[in-house]
């Protein structure tokens, strides 16, 4: 169990840029994986962009090129740079935490933050 807290998100014009952050609020050992979701009305969840903590990253077709992924492990954050903003980007974005290393529990942690709210205007 890790608590997770997304930010960053606003309204933005096409073509702006945003950066969501999310952090845990106490002492994390390791994350296997530190992932984005987002999730628009009416649609299901999909993957936006990973990073695994080899170095490893992963970005959907439709943000590749304008999306970035980094991961501060020393501040248990991960961040998501958004460039090149588009009207499709609007949706609720979610961290995503798996393998979650923590002091005091027996196994792993898979959590999730409570989504941030990112709307881009044409």
């Amino acid at each position: 169990q890790v608590q997770l807290v997304d930010s960053g998100g606003g309204v933005v014009q096409a073509g702006g840029s945003l950066r969501l952050s999310c952090a845990a609020s106490g002492t994390v050992f390791s994350v296997n994986v530190m992932a984005w979701y987002r999730q628009a009305p009416g649609k299901q969840r999909e993957l936006v962009a990973s990073s695994t903590i080899d170095g490893r990253t992963h970005y959907a077709e439709s943000v590749t090129g304008r999306f970035t992924i980094s991961r501060d492990n020393a501040k248990n954050t991960v961040y998501l740079q958004m460039n090149s903003l588009k009207p499709e980007d609007t949706a609720v974005y979610y961290c995503r935490w798996e393998g979650a290393v923590v002091p005091g529990n027996r196994f792993p942690s898979n959590d999730w933050g409570q989504g941030t709210q990112v709307t881009v205007s044409q």
